[in-house]
């Protein structure tokens, strides 16, 4: 299959997304990692977004709630590639009614090579990584290909 370079600029534009009960924890991850996370572009979904922006003092570029939206719009930027990455603590333990737009944003971030932690450890390495602040190239596969009449 045919793979094309994408420039991930040395400026990251990260999404930031947390269910309910992980919400405390991506906002204490976030205040760890605040020096790092002020070089770069944030987004967020609803509440998460919001209080982000309010407990960093960093501006966030807020999208819909997940369950109203906002995962899909978080999809539909990495699809036209205007996401780097994305921090996404889920809780995996309780149902949400948007549980099919949360695999269709986990699906998308894999289609485009999109860096996604669900985790604390995960999120720590990638923010930790030389690879933050320097551009780096993503292999992106054309599924196109596979698809018949695209």
């Amino acid at each position: 299959m045919t793979q094309t370079e994408v420039p991930i600029p040395e400026r990251k534009r990260i999404a930031l997304i947390a269910h309910d009960n992980r919400k405390g924890d991506l906002v204490a991850w976030a205040r760890y990692n605040r020096g790092v996370l002020a070089h770069h572009d944030l987004y967020g979904t609803g509440t998460t977004g919001r209080v982000i922006a309010e407990e960093l003092g960093l501006p966030v570029t807020r999208f819909k709630s997940g369950p109203l939206g906002g995962d899909q719009q978080v999809g539909a930027l990495i699809a036209e590639g205007g996401l780097d990455f994305v921090i996404f603590f889920w809780d995996p333990l309780e149902p949400h009614p948007h549980d099919v737009d949360v695999k269709a944003l986990l699906r998308i971030a894999v289609v485009y090579n999109v860096p996604i932690a669900c985790n604390r450890s995960s999120a720590d390495f990638m923010i930790s990584s030389p690879l933050m602040d320097r551009e780096y190239h993503r292999l992106v596969i054309d599924y196109g290909e596979r698809i018949p009449g695209v």
